[in-house]
């Protein structure tokens, strides 16, 4: 893909068309062409000094493009670029990306670059893409490939974290394994807790039952006796209305008898008195 620029009588400012067709009147005006292709740069930065001062070799992989849809940018990349090959538009670009790279190593420590490989090519990016950005070419993407040196100092530090991971591993372990007992005792306690409560609460129901059964009971017997003290009492009155109908009949069987009695001796009387009386009439 190519830009193409068209100068000359009658085209002033230039024309500039990001791919497509032109026509150009021969003699009279000029065309040039720009590329436009996704340019893959191999970024090395050989044995930079770090900020604790450790030289280190970095490689990165860069995608960069000169940015044809943009107006302001093309016109930026034909004022750089044009009448120049896409190799050595690409060797600038290179360079430039080198030179970022390069400051942004210096800035940081082995252990930064190492550990946070992410962190790093998004600073190189970042830079890299506001620098050239002027120049008309855009950075499709940026990634930190390889990271090495001389002295050793990776090794060491990868043996170093390989022995830290190995000591949180071995520390992690033995938390787990307290965390594990402390559970356990925890889990215990409150087993033993909620067996204690379990019986507390059963022996609690107990003394309640055996309470409420208690007054039931003396409930039961006070009803019983004043059931038997009623009955008793009732027998008694029923004893004593007894006797008294009793009496009240021997007084009228009484009462009876002497009225009989009476009409005896009255009966008898008159008959004596009759006896009396007739001698006395026949003398």
């Amino acid at each position: 893909i190519r830009a193409m620029v068209v100068s000359g009588c009658g085209r002033s400012p230039p024309l500039m068309i990001a791919g497509g067709r032109v026509f150009v009147i021969p003699c009279i005006q000029q065309i040039q062409r720009i590329s436009l292709s996704t340019l893959t740069l191999n970024v090395k930065s050989d044995k930079v000094y770090t900020r604790h001062g450790v030289p280190i070799s970095v490689t990165g992989i860069a995608q960069v493009k000169i940015q044809g849809q943009n107006k302001e940018m093309l016109a930026a990349a034909c004022q750089m670029f044009m009448g120049k090959s896409e190799g050595e538009i690409a060797n600038i670009a290179l360079e430039t990306l080198e030179g970022h790279q390069r400051a942004i190593i210096a800035h940081l420590t082995v252990e930064e670059i190492y550990q946070d490989r992410k962190k790093f090519s998004d600073q190189v990016f970042k830079v890299a893409s506001s620098d050239l950005v002027n120049m008309g070419i855009g950075v499709v993407s940026y990634t930190l490939k390889d990271v090495h040196d001389d002295q050793n100092y990776l090794s060491s530090l990868g043996k170093a974290r390989t022995a830290q991971v190995q000591r949180d591993a071995r520390i992690g372990e033995a938390q787990f394994k307290r965390d594990a007992v402390i559970r356990e005792a925890h889990a215990m306690q409150e087993k033993i807790s909620a067996q204690y409560k379990n019986e507390i609460e059963m022996a609690k129901a107990q003394r309640d039952y055996e309470l409420k059964k208690a007054a039931y009971d003396v409930q039961v017997n006070t009803n019983k006796a004043e059931s038997e003290m009623a009955y008793q009492l009732q027998v008694a009155k029923t004893k004593q209305r007894i006797e008294e109908e009793k009496m009240q009949v021997q007084v009228v069987e009484r009462t009876q008898q002497i009225t009989l009695q009476e009409q005896e001796i009255t009966r008898r009387e008159k008959e004596l008195e009759a006896k009396v009386h007739q001698p006395a009439e026949a003398e």
